[in-house]
């Protein structure tokens, strides 16, 4: 069974939507967050943070980033989208197949709270938690 959390963004968001260019955009923040704290180590730490190639691909009309694993060994893969609900609440969607290593639940997990946290947007984790990053006084 394939596996979901979202990313909603909620009232208090740092925006009040979101596209795929955007999700690659962050996810390439991240990797330059990863490779500086890397460079401070002397170690390729963004290798080990991200140990992934993003795609876009599209089906159906729907767009998607495929994140394909650079170390076949430890991770498989997953896949990130964006869409609106019912009541036009913007959310990230990311799906991690029937084939996902443990590996992959761990940097999926990390990567969604994330972007969570960068767009102060409501977290629903695999385990149905949800988390709310809220804006500080």
């Amino acid at each position: 069974m394939k596996k979901s959390t979202y990313i909603r963004l909620v009232n208090g968001s740092t925006q009040p939507d979101i596209s795929l260019d955007e999700v690659h955009s962050l996810l390439d923040l991240y990797v330059a967050r990863m490779k500086k704290t890397g460079e401070q180590l002397d170690w390729d730490y963004a290798s080990a943070a991200f140990p992934y190639e993003p795609i876009v691909r599209e089906e159906n009309g729907i767009s998607y980033l495929t994140l394909t694993s650079t170390d076949p060994e430890l991770y498989h893969g997953f896949w990130l989208g964006v869409g609106k609900e019912e009541d036009n609440t913007p959310f990230i969607q990311i799906v991690l197949p029937r084939s996902a290593t443990h590996g992959d639940v761990g940097k999926a997990n990390e990567y969604a709270k994330f972007l969570a946290k960068e767009l102060k947007g409501q977290l629903s984790l695999f385990n149905q938690s949800v988390l709310h990053n809220e804006f500080k006084k």
